[in-house]
């Protein structure tokens, strides 16, 4: 398969996959996840309860207080932070409880208030948690019913679902939590990146140079991320990290949500902004090597380097819903129109660097196209409950000047690199 078609190909399953993840219609949806635990039901519904002791055993949570005057309601307390640095506040209204002489214990709940999110986003969300007694102790259920629009939130809803009920039997049983059982866990990531690297192989060719290819735009997606996080703790992000997905790339995630429209457009500049950073360096440091006696194959691999952390980083600059120049745009132009105008020249720049090394119109042509459906998918929006801080003038243009730097340096990385290796 020849690399432009083998690239077509990827940008095509990508699509679809991002689709899947991100904004594919599944309705309304319950999660249910149940464990026997060895305890009697009624010394886990005593911590399992709403206003329980669910702080001695949950991941998360650092306070459950019940809310004054209103016995139904409860209100928990997060580690997550929200944007001022507190934790995070969550108000529960208990709808429904049970219990049986059989040993079985049920209660219903359901989100009326939120300290960091719009109650918009609680609007489907319901919970069930229910304990009943089995042979060997207690079968714990947790259910979570809400309305879903892409695969990975209903994936990571689960995961924390899972992780819920482990950590509640660790407790109970005591038993020694270990971090391997966390996705985020280092072990995992490396797993991740070299699962990845191995399965782009085959879209550059089953060979040294293919595999060359592959380890190269795994190392440029990780160095992007990087970048990202650097700007998160930059604005004081009390923790960060990155989740690597195989085929798709990483995802930074910071420590707490944003607080200003300009924090949302560094953090979202930050990946190709770090990578600018290392193209003048690569460049002089390729120059300088012409002038000393060095053997010819050894020019080959840190042009490909430089082609594809140029290609990578200018392609995540397109104005698109979902990549990291759409991001920055849209905190930098408020009116509508400004910011049409500015999408149609930054994308006439990718497709006229394109045409510069030597693209076929055809497959200019498919590239815009894929990236226009691409642009067309459109995620659940999660609408904070406070407006972000405004921009000032100063940071938009520092803002502005920054996305366009760093769409110029990466546009000469790949017209420099793609003028030695086919002149």
């Amino acid at each position: 398969m020849a690399t432009y078609q083998a690239a077509v190909f990827l940008a095509a399953f990508n699509l679809g996959l991002l689709w899947l993840l991100m904004a594919a219609p599944l309705g309304r949806r319950t999660i249910r996840v149940s464990r026997i635990i060895h305890e009697r039901p009624e010394e886990l519904w005593r911590i399992t309860r709403p206003a329980g002791d669910q702080t001695a055993w949950h991941p998360h949570l650092v306070s459950v207080e019940p809310v004054d005057g209103k016995p139904d309601l409860v209100e928990l307390a997060y580690r997550h932070p929200d944007r001022h640095g507190h934790p995070s506040r969550r108000t529960m209204i208990v709808d429904r409880t049970a219990m049986t002489a059989a040993g079985t214990f049920s209660c219903e709940m359901r989100v009326v208030g939120d300290s960091t999110l719009d109650p918009s986003f609680w609007a489907g969300y319901r919970e069930s948690r229910k304990v009943e007694r089995a042979p060997l102790g207690s079968r714990v259920t947790f259910e979570q019913t809400d309305n879903y629009r892409g695969l990975a939130f209903y994936l990571f809803r689960r995961l924390a679902l899972g992780r819920e009920l482990a950590s509640l039997r660790d407790f109970v049983e005591e038993r020694q939590t270990s971090g391997l059982l966390h996705f985020e866990h280092p072990a995992w990531q490396t797993f991740l990146v070299t699962v990845s690297t191995l399965m782009l192989w085959p879209f550059f060719g089953l060979t040294p140079t293919g595999l060359m290819m592959s380890t190269f735009l795994t190392l440029v997606i990780l160095l992007h991320e990087l970048g990202h996080m650097v700007a998160y703790r930059a604005f004081g992000h009390p923790s960060v990290r990155m989740i690597f997905v195989p085929l798709l790339g990483g995802i930074a995630i910071g420590g707490r949500p944003y607080n200003s429209h300009f924090e949302v457009a560094t953090c979202a500049l930050m990946g190709a902004g770090f990578s600018a950073l290392m193209v003048p360096i690569l460049v002089a440091a390729h120059q300088s090597v012409q002038e000393l006696p060095h053997p010819g194959w050894t020019d080959g691999p840190i042009l490909v380097f430089i082609v594809i952390l140029g290609a990578f980083n200018l392609l995540n600059l397109l104005p698109t819903y979902r990549f990291d120049g759409g991001q920055v745009l849209r905190q930098v132009f408020e009116g509508q129109r400004a910011l049409a105008i500015t999408s149609f020249v930054v994308t006439g720049v990718i497709l006229w660097t394109g045409w510069r090394i030597g693209l076929n119109p055809t497959m200019l042509i498919v590239g815009l196209a894929i990236f226009i459906l691409l642009s067309l998918i459109r995620t659940k929006s999660i609408k904070p409950r406070e407006a972000l801080q405004p921009m000032s003038a100063a940071e938009r243009l520092t803002t502005g000047f920054g996305y366009y730097a760093a769409l110029a340096i990466h546009a000469y990385a790949v017209i420099y690199a793609c003028d030695r290796l086919f002149s």
